[in-house]
């Protein structure tokens, strides 16, 4: 028997969900779907992980209102033409870091490996919607016509290498391909940064092309085949996790309804929340249990040279504007907070 509190109750809770379902699904059959292309820095492979979940629940909800193609590295343009072809409309949306795509803004070295900016794959979603990067983020990529959706953390970064690395001297001479900030950082060690498609790069390493790679963590390494051609990897590394977005063209975003817009928000956020476990468990994992690459460490006391010089590093592009003057100034200052407050934000070595 329907009593009249649980009609009330009923009632509302479809009153309440109606509006929501009314705007995400319904559509009229004079509306025509609106399409979107995006495309990923990742290949195939990873992007199975790091952007297809989060496309496909996106268009699972918003159905004939709206679907987006998903398009893998380099797939439409070159990684290093992303960002001028959402500009220019060619590509509606972008999963990249700011450093890969060429971005022209004031922040774009700070995408990707920012060396020893972070430790943790938690100090990026703090970092930006706790200690104001959000907001220069925001700025920065309104003046060139792009909306930035959102931040989120992916995985730290390390050498996976044919050879091994012990010492600072091992990096002397190695052909690694990396970010355009962190090569730049890491060549003042002796590594030559090279730059290639990401779809060529298992090839280039077993032809000897390359002898290695600083681009992920083990996690990445596994999953998109470079495991099988390298046979080291580095414990210590140089960023606790990269820092990666989601762009739309700032016309395409203002066209949207804004349910489809918070409906894309929504779904990067999931995506990042799916990455933060995916990468942090499979990093502990597979240097576990992982059987395809030796674990080697370079002593603290030699890696501490490292972290002196990223220091230096930073007061070198905080002299290059006063846009990045603020974003370094900030990294200092959340570091040093995290410092003071000890384990487990931070411990004595890190």
């Amino acid at each position: 028997m329907t009593t009249r509190r649980k009609f009330l109750i009923t009632a509302a809770t479809g009153a309440a969900m109606a509006p929501l379902a009314s705007r995400v699904m319904a559509q009229s059959s004079s509306e025509p779907t609106i399409t979107w292309r995006m495309q990923t820095y990742a290949g195939a492979a990873l992007a199975e992980h790091v952007a297809k979940p989060a496309i496909d629940l996106f268009n699972r909800i918003a159905g004939d209102r709206m679907q987006i193609e998903l398009y893998y590295a380099d797939q439409l343009v070159p990684t290093g033409e992303l960002f001028r072809a959402m500009q220019r409309g060619t590509i509606d949306a972008v999963q990249s870091d700011d450093d890969s795509m060429a971005s022209p803004t004031e922040v774009a070295v700070f995408g990707g490996y920012f060396p020893f900016g972070t430790r943790y794959s938690l100090d990026v979603p703090v970092l930006f919607n706790e200690y104001g990067l959000k907001d220069i983020w925001e700025e920065e990529y309104a003046k060139v016509g792009v909306k930035h959706v959102s931040a989120g953390a992916w995985d730290p970064c390390h050498f996976a290498t044919k050879e091994p690395i012990r010492s600072l001297k091992d990096l002397e001479g190695k052909r690694i391909f990396t970010f355009p900030t962190a090569g730049r950082f890491l060549s003042q060690f002796g590594v030559v940064p090279v730059t290639l498609p990401w779809e060529d790069i298992e090839v280039a390493v077993q032809t000897g092309e390359l002898d290695g790679i600083a681009w992920s963590g083990i996690t990445e390494d596994y999953t998109v085949g470079w495991a099988d051609v390298t046979n080291y990897f580095l414990t210590n590394n140089i960023s606790g996790a990269w820092i990666g977005h989601f762009f739309v063209n700032m016309e395409r975003w203002e066209e949207l309804p804004e349910d489809l817009r918070l409906l894309f928000e929504v779904c990067c956020e999931q995506s990042h929340y799916y990455r933060q476990h995916w990468y942090w468990g499979g990093e502990a994992r597979l240097r576990v249990h992982g059987e395809k690459l030796e674990l080697t460490t370079i002593p603290d006391e030699e890696w501490d040279q490292v972290e002196a010089a990223a220091q230096e590093f930073w007061d070198e592009i905080a002299a290059q504007s006063e846009t990045k003057a603020r974003v370094v100034e900030i990294f200092k200052q959340y570091n040093a907070d995290m410092r003071e407050a000890g384990r487990p934000y931070r411990y004595s070595d890190a």
